[in-house]
């Protein structure tokens, strides 16, 4: 079974592909304080549950939502469609990255997914491209919450230099031409939600579904919790900014 549905699958219950409660997410979206007739830009969108909640938020506004994953953008449509909204976001399945830069906006979210960029600070300098002056982006990155342990790098794949402190986290995302005009850092119960959900959603799938596929989505399941457990849990954060295009951008802090 491919990872890309895989994950798909696993977020059926949490379509909100991060650590982040619907309550924060429209706390995020309000503050953004967007005009009349805003335009907004997903970048690596999933489900778009981010821009499907701005959508309702505000309600002249339009918006392009951008994913590699065609199972993640047809759920995408279908929530759109059942919002009634589906006339106001348009779906486009090619990476992040390859998404041309033909029109500015007033919002552009990259919410976990800066590996499409290749790490936070080519991820700032790229969203910085498609803003208005003074326009805004809301960026979620994962961050050390404390000193990673052996077992966290060795479950997720990482040395202690692959993600920053909260503090070297804003410091690189402002470096790109940007000021933190707001943010909000997940909590525990948030990252307890998301994780229970994403692997007993799939737990769920591999029970209802058996075969070879269910062999794999059970598995993944199962070292995903492992890895959470045992290595990440409290040792993993995840904040997500709001930011402010500035005038120019600004020298990189060390």
């Amino acid at each position: 079974m491919e990872r890309r549905l895989i994950s798909h699958l696993a977020h059926r219950d949490h379509p909100i592909a991060a650590p982040v409660s619907g309550a924060h997410v429209t706390r995020l979206l309000r503050r953004a304080r967007l005009p009349e007739g805003a335009r907004i830009l997903d970048l690596g969108c999933g489900e778009a549950a981010w821009t499907l909640r701005a959508l309702a938020l505000y309600e002249d506004a339009t918006a392009d939502g951008v994913d590699v994953s065609a199972e993640a953008l047809k759920a995408a449509e279908a929530h759109a469609e059942v919002q009634g909204v589906w006339k106001r976001i348009r779906l486009h399945e090619k990476p992040a990255a390859d998404f041309p830069v033909a029109e500015k906006y007033d919002l552009v979210l990259c919410v976990g997914a800066t590996h499409a960029f290749g790490g936070l600070g080519p991820t700032a300098g790229h969203v910085r491209r498609y803003l208005k002056p003074n326009g805004l982006a809301l960026i979620g990155e994962g961050f050390w919450e404390r000193e990673p342990t052996p077992e966290a790098l060795a479950g997720l794949g990482a040395g202690p230099s692959d993600l920053l402190d909260l503090p070297g986290t804003v410091a690189a995302a402002e470096s790109a031409g940007f000021d933190t005009v707001y943010a909000y850092t997940s909590d525990l119960s948030e990252w307890d939600d998301y994780e229970w959900s994403w692997t007993g959603t799939l737990l769920r799938w591999a029970n209802e579904h058996p075969g070879p596929d269910a062999d794999a989505a059970r598995a993944a399941a199962l070292e995903h919790r492992d890895t959470w457990l045992h290595g990440y849990r409290k040792v993993l954060g995840f904040v997500t900014l709001l930011l402010q295009r500035s005038a120019e951008e600004k020298p990189a802090r060390t």
